[in-house]
């Protein structure tokens, strides 16, 4: 077996992520009407969420926490940080470092 034909894990660009990849119109547009602190958590993500998936997770969470914009997005990070460490494995191996917990945005 040459080198040619082992089959490499699809990497799209420079993403690679379990995250579906799905394209649905303007997606700028749906970005600039996200709210503001979701809209500066996206700009930080590690991961390339979509604006309606992001909207989704928000609203869910905004309601859970009675609105605490900050407990939200502490909870955007744990979600983050759980996919991140998901992917890791796939990606570059199970023995690859992880971070144990959620980094602290700044």
């Amino acid at each position: 077996m040459s080198a040619r034909s082992a089959k490499p894990v699809a990497v799209r660009g420079n993403l690679a992520s379990s995250l579906p990849r799905r394209l649905r119109g303007p997606s700028m547009a749906r970005y600039d009407r996200l709210p503001a602190p979701l809209r500066g958590w996206l700009a930080r993500a590690a991961l390339p969420w979509s604006p309606n998936s992001a909207l989704r997770i928000w609203t869910r969470l905004h309601r859970e926490t009675g609105g605490d914009t900050h407990a939200v997005l502490r909870r955007l990070d744990l979600a983050e940080q759980r996919m991140l460490a998901r992917d890791t494995a796939t990606v570059w191996g199970a023995g690859y470092p992880c971070a144990s917990g959620p980094e602290a945005r700044s």
